[in-house]
C-alpha cells in the first residue's frame, strides 16, 4: 500500500481545504440558473432506504420516473432509482425507461459490518437482479484502524464480484476527522478499483460536505493525471436544496471540468432535491417526489 499511496504527492489541512474553496465558491453564482439545475436533476440517484419500504411505494417511485415527462416535459430525467437489495427486481421490472439505472446498496449498507462472505453474496445477488450501480461503505473501522491492506482487499474483491456494475464506493467521510482521512480512504478506494467514490451513507452526521468532495475530486483528478482513467463523484446525504446541489456542482466543475458534469462520473445521493429543482425551476413549489 505505501508504493500506492506514495504516488499521491499532495497534502490537505483544514486551513488549506477552507482556503480553496473560499476561492472555488466565489464562482457558484454564475451556475444558478435553470440549464445548470436541469443537468443536477439528471445526475440524482433518486434514492429511498428506509426500513419502512414496500414494493407498493418503491414502485409509486417507479411510476413518477415514468411519468415525469408527461407532467415536465422540457425536464431531462434521473441518473437512476437507488434502494435496497430486494427490491432491485422491482424496479428493473417497473421502469419503463431502460436508460435510467438501477442502483443498490449493498455489502452490509449502511454500518458494513458483516462477514466478507456475505457481503460478495449481497453485492453477486443484486447484480444478478438487475442492479447496474452497486453503492458499497468501506470497512470504516478498519480503515480507522489504519488498516488500508484490508480495506483494499474488500474492495477489490467486491469489484471483481460486481464486474461491469457501476461500483460505488461510500468513505462515510462523517466518521474521518480531518481531510488526511479522506484523501487516504479516496486513494485506496480508487486504487482497489471503485468506478465512484462516494461521501456518506445518509445514515449519519456530518454526511456530504464540500470539504470532503473537495479532496475527493482532488484525488481523482492526480488519478486521472496518473492513468488517463475518470472516477465518478457522488455527494450523498443531507443534500436538500438546488442552493446545496450547486455547491457541490461548483467544486465538480472547478476541479474536474466540464468531462465530469454527465451522469457516467457525477451523481447526487438525494430523496428531496428533485423536488427542490423542480421548484426552482418552475418558480413556485412543487411536491411531485
Amino acid at each position: 500500500m505505501e508504493s500506492i499511496i506514495n504516488k499521491y504527492n499532495i497534502s490537505f489541512t483544514h486551513e488549506s481545504v477552507k482556503n480553496d474553496l473560499d476561492k472555488l465558491l466565489a464562482k457558484s453564482q454564475e451556475y444558478k440558473n435553470n440549464d445548470v439545475y436541469k443537468t443536477i436533476f439528471s445526475l440524482i440517484d433518486l434514492t429511498t432506504l428506509s426500513c419502512t419500504d414496500t414494493f407498493s411505494s418503491v414502485e409509486a417511485m417507479c411510476k413518477k420516473v415514468n411519468e415525469l415527462k408527461i407532467n415536465y416535459p422540457s425536464m431531462p430525467n434521473v441518473a437512476a432509482i437507488c434502494v435496497y437489495p430486494p427490491f432491485v427486481a422491482c424496479v428493473k421490472a417497473s421502469l419503463l425507461d431502460k436508460n435510467i439505472g438501477i442502483a443498490s446498496v449493498a455489502a452490509g449498507f449502511p454500518a458494513s459490518q458483516t462477514f466478507l462472505e456475505i457481503k460478495l453474496t449481497e453485492c453477486d445477488m443484486a447484480v444478478d437482479h438487475g442492479a447496474t450501480d452497486v453503492d458499497i461503505v468501506i470497512p470504516v473501522g478498519k480503515f480507522l484502524e489504519g488498516d488500508y491492506s484490508a480495506v483494499y482487499s474488500e474492495v477489490s474483491q467486491i469489484k471483481e464480484v460486481v464486474g461491469n456494475a457501476h461500483l460505488k464506493v461510500i468513505l462515510e467521510t462523517g466518521a474521518m476527522t480531518d481531510p488526511e482521512q479522506v484523501k487516504m480512504a479516496s486513494i485506496v478506494a480508487i486504487e482497489a478499483g471503485g468506478d465512484f467514490i462516494k461521501t456518506s451513507t445518509g445514515k449519519m452526521e456530518p454526511a456530504a460536505t464540500p470539504e470532503a468532495i473537495y479532496v475527493m475530486c482532488k484525488i481523482a483528478k492526480m488519478y486521472f493525471d496518473h492513468t488517463g482513467k475518470r472516477i465518478g463523484i457522488k455527494p450523498a446525504g443531507g443534500i436538500q436544496t438546488a442552493n446545496e446541489a450547486i455547491t457541490y456542482y461548483t467544486i465538480v466543475k472547478e476541479v474536474l471540468g466540464d468531462e465530469w458534469l454527465n451522469p457516467r462520473l457525477f451523481r447526487f445521493g438525494a430523496s428531496r432535491l428533485a423536488n427542490s429543482l423542480l421548484s426552482e425551476i418552475e418558480g413556485s413549489e412543487q411536491k411531485y417526489f
